[in-house]
Parts: C-alpha cells; sequence; structure tokens
C-alpha cells in the first residue's frame, strides 16, 4: 500500500468532530434534514449498529458512530449530559435554527445579537449534542467586546436575580 504524502486528508481540517449517539442511522437522517448534511459514508457492525459514519456539513466533516458502552464509547444520552458542543457557521442563523428546531432540535437558547458579533442561538439535537448555530454579522474590536460583554453580564446577573426573587 502507498503510503500518503499529505498528513491531513483532502477535505479534513485539523480538528474533526468525532460525535457518539444511541442510534447513528437516526442521527445520520436527523442531521441532513436539520442541518443540510451531505452522508459521505458508513460502516455497519455485523450486528447493524454503525461503526463509523462520515458527513459534511458546510465545509466540514464530522464523524459519528453508534455508542459502544463495553469499548467506553458512551453517548450524551447515556453518560446524562453533553461534555461539549459544536458551534456552527450558517449564512442565515434564523432560517437554520427554524430548519433544526422543525426537525426535532429542541432550544437552549433562542437566536439574538451577541456581544462578540454573532447573531447566535443553541439547539440540542434528540441524541444530546449542543449545536451553537451563528451568522457573523458585526466586526467587533477587543475593547469593544470587552465592554459589551460586561454589559452583557450585567443582564445576565440581572435576569438571574429576578428569576430567584
Amino acid at each position: 500500500m502507498a503510503r500518503s504524502k499529505q498528513p491531513i486528508p483532502s477535505g479534513f481540517h485539523t480538528v474533526t468532530p468525532y460525535l457518539t449517539v444511541r442510534d447513528a442511522a437516526a442521527a445520520i437522517e436527523f442531521y441532513k434534514k436539520a442541518l443540510g448534511a451531505e452522508e459521505i459514508m458508513r460502516m455497519p457492525t455485523p450486528d447493524g449498529k454503525i461503526g463509523h459514519a462520515e458527513l459534511k456539513i458546510g465545509d466540514s466533516i464530522i464523524f459519528l458512530a453508534d455508542e459502544f458502552p463495553q469499548m467506553g464509547n458512551k453517548s450524551p444520552q447515556t453518560l446524562g449530559g453533553s461534555t461539549g458542543g459544536l458551534y456552527l457557521y450558517v449564512e442565515d442563523v434564523d432560517k437554520a435554527f427554524k430548519r433544526a428546531t422543525d426537525a426535532g432540535a429542541t432550544v437552549k437558547m433562542p437566536v439574538t445579537d451577541m456581544f462578540w458579533g454573532d447573531r447566535y442561538g443553541q439547539v440540542t439535537d434528540p441524541f444530546g449534542h449542543l449545536w451553537s448555530l451563528s451568522t457573523h454579522v458585526e466586526d467587533v474590536s477587543p475593547e469593544e467586546m470587552e465592554k459589551r460583554s460586561k454589559e452583557w453580564a450585567a443582564q445576565m446577573a440581572q435576569q438571574a436575580q429576578k428569576k430567584t426573587a
């Protein structure tokens, strides 16, 4: 077999997320419907699970597989939550957010304009993974971002106080 002269395969970026889910076949269909994913490949195991799959979302590739708890690969559902999330830049965050929620994602944070210059919202997919959907709408200087972040933090603290009062 010939050795590759390219350390990062064509079409990949330096970091490639690898998601573990309870029902990889259903997850693939969800990501197609909700995020416009294109299925590149899947490798089924003898028992019908998916041992490895590759999807392309926008210009990025993600891997995913069914959970195999006996091998230490557990889904967010099995773990009782996700340990991280994925940040997805899109052309129109409002449209993408609606598409994701229409497909079955749960709203974690509605779309809003954020202090760092993105229009941004968060959803949790039916498999327990957190997705941040975003469109960059404004270039913000570090100084302005710091000022806005302090204002945002003060607003969040004020809202939290109202909830506990």
